[in-house]
């Protein structure tokens, strides 16, 4: 009885844990433009050189459980010709719930005699998801012993397109093709642990004067049975140094984000952004982003600097 009650008892947490993340099941970064290979392995050797970037992300800070997230995400293409090779890896904490994920990327560019580039992109993979039971505190004592982890791998897939100029960019992904659920002993704890998400990206640089480039960005990510979100980002590029800018994710949050280009090879960055729907009534002190990004230039690069994408 006691075993039924627990198996329940689990399936019922982790059901209200899919709904409060339903929205968000796949990692949220607001410095997405400066990592689309997280989302779209067509991306990989876009840039024409290796290029490496790290993201850290705390959101709604000062919550207890609130999401925690890393990103790693090496690109490069290869000797042989329009063919480029990548890998993107995260991990992503929200209360007891863990999701670690590693991918493996190759990209195909079809390059257009009057300008512009096709990347066709896949990706395979898993991930690792992992419930901890013991971070939740049992109100009766005698419930302690039942409160286990459980642990579940999956392999995965992805594809995607990605089209560039020097100037604009438009790309459409699915990096999670196969979709899965989440099992424990025979019991089904959630019908939704993997879910399809579809994201379409586009951006565009436009020369305001001789020191300043405005710089354009939006992330439309979709999944079925839920509300689609939109990221807007705008910014601003002086000198071909810094940047710095401000972003809309449609009904849930605002922010600013800069980033500083350190020579060509090493960039620097921070994003801050306040949520602006029901999450503004709960104490928290917003989420912060620290980005790292590095480039080493290859003999034969498609554009030269700046990197705008």
């Amino acid at each position: 009885m006691k075993n039924q009650l627990y198996k329940l008892g689990i399936t019922f947490i982790v059901i209200l844990s899919s709904n409060f993340i339903f929205a968000q099941q796949d990692e949220q970064s607001s410095m997405y433009m400066f990592n689309p290979l997280q989302f779209n392995p067509a991306y990989a050797g876009s840039r024409g050189d290796f290029n490496a970037v790290a993201i850290v992300r705390s959101q709604w800070v000062g919550m207890n459980g609130a999401p925690k997230s890393q990103f790693i995400s090496l690109n490069s293409p290869l000797k042989i010709r329009n063919m480029s090779l990548g890998m993107h890896l995260s991990n992503d904490q929200i209360g007891a719930r863990n999701r670690t994920s590693f991918y493996g990327d190759y990209a195909y560019t079809l390059r257009f005699k009057r300008g512009g580039n096709l990347n066709l992109g896949v990706s395979g993979g898993g991930e690792q998801l992992a419930v901890d039971f013991q971070k939740l505190v049992a109100n009766d004592p005698t419930e302690s012993e039942y409160l286990t982890s459980i642990s579940q791998f999956n392999f995965n897939a992805g594809a995607g397109l990605y089209y560039y100029t020097k100037r604009f960019y438009a790309g459409l992904s699915v990096p999670r093709l196969m979709q899965s659920k989440l099992i424990n002993q025979s019991v089904v704890l959630s019908d939704s642990y993997i879910r399809r998400h579809y994201f379409f990206s586009m951006g565009f640089v436009q020369p305001l004067n001789s020191v300043i480039d405005l710089k354009t960005s939006m992330l439309v990510k979709a999944i079925d049975n839920a509300p689609v979100t939109v990221d807007l980002n705008a910014n601003l590029f002086f000198y071909k140094t810094f940047w710095f800018g401000a972003m809309y994710r449609f009904h849930e949050s605002v922010g600013l984000n800069m980033a500083y280009q350190i020579k060509e090879k090493f960039m620097v960055g921070y994003s801050y952004d306040y949520p602006i729907n029901g999450l503004n009534t709960i104490k928290n002190m917003g989420s912060h982003e620290i980005m790292l990004n590095y480039s080493i230039n290859g003999k034969n690069k498609s554009f030269g600097s700046p990197r705008y994408f």
